[in-house]
């Protein structure tokens, strides 16, 4: 793996896609936008411009007893049109579990009003920030 360029997390949903990314030298996370999940791909072209992302991490939804949650089937037919049009970009899946309740929880340590904690893009960008944090720690 090289260890220059961003990687981008995309915590995909049904209507809303957030998303985060790292510094160039892959230190920090940050959460980046939310988008509406039918404008992902044509989203990611523009910030594949921008930011040259080598990499990009994928939330895995998991049930209990380590079944994929119900959007994983959204999310495969999204990695077969992810494939497609980056043929050699790799692709990592980290599991989601937990990351909405992580998001708020962070959001409100960090002092964020209630109506944005509430905002559910903010919590989808703060969970793709935590997906990539934790992508950075493995």
């Amino acid at each position: 793996m090289d260890l220059k360029g961003s990687v981008l997390a995309v915590d995909y949903g049904k209507r809303r896609t957030g998303l985060a990314i790292t510094d160039p030298m892959r230190m920090i996370a940050s959460p980046l936008d939310t988008v509406p999940t039918e404008q992902l791909m044509p989203q990611l072209h523009r910030l594949q411009q921008e930011y040259q992302f080598r990499e990009i991490v994928v939330g895995l939804p998991m049930r209990e007893h380590g079944v994929p949650g119900e959007l994983e089937e959204d999310i495969q037919e999204f990695l077969k049109k992810f494939q497609a049009e980056f043929p050699n970009m790799p692709v990592h899946r980290i599991d989601e579990s937990y990351t909405s309740i992580r998001a708020s929880e962070a959001m409100w340590q960090s002092g964020a009003k209630k109506k944005k904690r509430q905002e559910k893009g903010a919590i989808d960008r703060v969970s793709a920030a935590i997906i990539l944090q934790q992508f950075l720690e493995s």
